[in-house]
């Protein structure tokens, strides 16, 4: 980053998305530039003697994908990560473009289609509706919805959580998946510029952003 960027809470975290526009949430390739490397001190992970942990980053992204006026995908090189609702249009014109699918009669056209019959699905449940039960078929179907994100047909409207007994959430949550029309509007994921307009105008905006990154850091961040 230009400037040095330290995360305490997570309002800041959403202006932090707002002003940047795109950010990775772990370890990006480019030094810096990631949420989890933004935090101030406290905020980092941390285990306990009794197994339990702290994370904030990890408790904030519900309430940052809610709240923060964003969109939460896995869509840096299959990586999650945040896009302000402002870069929203141009990311989703090139990404479309860029990753053409779901072509008819594929399994993401299969696993879209459901996805949009019933709005909005955890993975597993997606994956169960679309029979992607057998041995070893997780990771199989995972990377099918992986592709579907990158190519922003896919994101994250939320995470659940399971209970325990007393009723307290546990765990790193699931995914609540939609599509970006459903959670923003399909006029949300239109922009009047050609594709290589849009990735020209992020690229410009990463490289001013991110002076000691390189052009083909960037490429790969936005291909």
């Amino acid at each position: 980053m230009a400037e040095k960027t330290e995360i305490h809470s997570c309002p800041e975290l959403i202006d932090c998305i707002q002003q940047v526009g795109f950010l990775p949430l772990l370890e990006s390739g480019i030094p810096g530039y990631a949420a989890e490397a933004m935090l101030a001190e406290e905020c980092r992970f941390t285990e306990f003697p009794d197994g339990t942990w702290e994370w904030p980053l990890w408790q904030w992204k519900g309430p940052v994908v809610t709240e923060g006026n964003c969109v939460y995908g896995r869509f840096f090189a299959g990586k999650a990560g945040f896009i302000s609702r402002e870069w929203w249009p141009d990311f989703c014109n090139w990404r479309r473009h860029s990753h053409p699918v779901p072509e008819e009669g594929s399994i993401e056209e299969a696993i879209l289609a459901t996805l949009c019959e019933h709005g909005s699905m955890i993975a597993r449940e997606l994956r169960a509706a679309c029979d992607f039960t057998g041995p070893k078929m997780r990771s199989k179907f995972d990377a099918f919805v992986n592709r579907l994100q990158m190519a922003c047909y896919v994101v994250t409207e939320d995470f659940v959580y399971p209970v325990d007994k007393h009723g307290r959430e546990y765990g790193f949550g699931w995914s609540l998946l939609t599509t970006p029309e459903r959670l923003l509007g399909r006029a949300a994921c239109q922009c009047s510029r050609a594709p290589e307009a849009s990735y020209q105008r992020m690229a410009a905006h990463l490289l001013q952003l991110l002076p000691h990154a390189t052009e083909k850091q960037i490429a790969k961040l936005l291909r």
